[in-house]
């Protein structure tokens, strides 16, 4: 066990250095003695740590001289531009596109490269069934009483224990569990906002989160986003006299994958609380980091309350099980009257069942193995876009998450793609759902969380082949 988490440890650390530019093509590196030197390892896991560098195309070996860091596929590609919504607030919600696109959840027989959640494949299902029917066992009348309002204690004093990895100091009492992700954002921003008001997002955005701030009457102004960087600060500033509330998703957010430098993070922190504008913070990806450490929240530089931290389990162990939570900072009570009012209580066996996963240490060893295959899907993906997408096709740099962005040229109408992609059973994320304005019509969202196949390559080499077909035609 300790010999696996080591051989994670140190090629991720390397990984690191390689993508940041530390280490540059052609440069040697460590032997295998070397490295066993350095870090106290065995052979055998000095060799395993090589091998998953390999395995990520990041370096090669030659022969009778040792490994070297290779040419990344992705320097040959450039990244999407930062994003240029209008000023406007707008309300064009792409209804029929999202529509045809998610009715398709479900089917058999399709590759899903369109649904952002992990595939059945990478998740512990027979640990899952396990903790279900030890729940059973252990709840008082087996699990059919209702949960307290703020939902299961042991769950609430374990999340609060994992916020110590970026840099949080939670109490169980500080949190509110939720029926997943969407329900906590739906309590924030119900408890927040009010018909009519302004509710400032990244462009492009989680459909969902769009959706629904229109369901409840929000205008939403969308804010130029970098690829790499998140949410651009001087576009913030301009208007934060125009919103009422704001969310952000400044860990591996989707579609782009971005991750906001802690600086960043901190100023927005510091300008919205100014204002006294409320962040809501979704950070349901923070857990799926790529790097050797988990990127801090918003929320880590919360000094009053403002910002409203939500997550859940959905994206990295259990979907169905809608399993979230919301740390409300100040505006606890008006969110606990809202789950009073909407909801009562939350489900009480899955409450318990990840509540003892995670107490057990079971949460931690399947998300280290779940990066490592979200990581090397990455560097798959990017692997065959480059050999069979047209050689203008721009990514985005996800440092983790499920999402890649991939951008075309004009002439891509990615929404015809997927009409024309379904014919071959491959579903795809169009980049006009990611949006409520006019924009992203040669973009598309590729989900990372599937296991990797033979099939998944055959379907990567058809659709680069329908997106040539695309550029053809004009």
């Amino acid at each position: 066990m300790k010999d696996d988490f080591l051989y994670i440890e140190i090629s991720n650390n390397i990984a690191r250095l390689i993508r940041d530019k530390v280490l540059h093509a052609g440069d040697r590196l460590p032997s295998v003695r070397m490295l066993c030197q350095e870090h106290g390892i065995s052979m055998n896991t000095a060799k395993r740590v090589f091998l998953e560098l390999a395995s990520q195309s990041l370096i090669e070996s030659k022969p009778q001289s040792g490994y070297y860091v290779s040419q990344l596929p992705y320097q040959r590609l450039p990244i999407p531009a930062i994003s240029n919504p209008s000023p406007v607030s707008s309300n064009s919600e792409p209804d029929e596109l999202i529509r045809r696109v998610y009715s398709t959840r479900g089917k058999k027989g399709l590759t899903f490269f369109s649904i952002g959640v992990p595939s059945k494949e990478l998740l512990p299902l027979a640990k899952l069934n396990k903790e279900i029917l030890h729940a059973i066992r252990q709840l008082p009348a087996s699990g059919t009483e209702y949960e307290q309002l703020q939902g299961n204690e042991e769950l609430r004093r374990m999340i609060a224990a994992r916020a110590i990895s970026w840099g949080g100091h939670l109490r169980e009492s500080d949190l509110i569990t939720t029926a997943g992700g969407m329900n906590a954002l739906s309590f924030c921003m119900m408890a927040l906002g009010k018909r009519g008001d302004t509710i400032a997002m990244e462009s492009p955005c989680y459909p969902g989160s769009l959706q629904l701030a229109r369901s409840l009457g929000l205008k939403v102004l969308e804010l130029p986003t970098h690829p790499i960087t998140g949410v651009e600060i001087d576009a913030l500033k301009k208007v934060v006299h125009k919103i009422n509330l704001c969310l952000l998703v400044p860990n591996f957010n989707t579609p782009l994958g971005s991750c906001m430098p802690e600086e960043n993070k901190k100023e927005i922190v510091a300008l919205l609380a100014k204002h006294h504008i409320p962040l809501i913070e979704d950070d349901i990806y923070g857990d799926l980091y790529f790097g050797a450490q988990r990127p801090k929240c918003c929320k880590t530089f919360d000094q009053e309350g403002n910002v409203l931290l939500c997550s859940s389990f959905s994206k990295t162990l259990a979907p169905g099980y809608r399993v979230g939570w919301v740390a409300p900072g100040k505006y606890q009570e008006q969110v606990l009257k809202l789950k009073h009012a909407h909801a009562i209580s939350s489900s009480t066996i899955t409450q318990e069942a990840i509540a003892n996963f995670l107490k057990n240490g079971r949460y931690d060893n399947h998300l280290r193995k779940m990066r490592l295959t979200l990581q090397q899907n990455y560097t798959h993906y990017i692997n065959a876009i480059t050999e069979y997408f047209p050689e203008d096709t721009k990514i985005s740099r996800p440092q983790g998450g499920l999402a890649l962005w991939v951008e075309f040229n004009k002439k891509v109408n990615t929404a015809e793609l997927f009409e024309e992609a379904m014919k071959h059973k491959i579903s795809i994320a169009p980049g006009r759902m990611f949006t409520l304005q006019d924009q992203f019509k040669n973009c598309m969202r590729l989900s990372l969380g599937l296991l990797l196949s033979e099939e998944v390559e055959r379907k990567l080499k058809l659709l680069g082949r329908l997106v040539k077909s695309q550029t053809i035609q004009f």
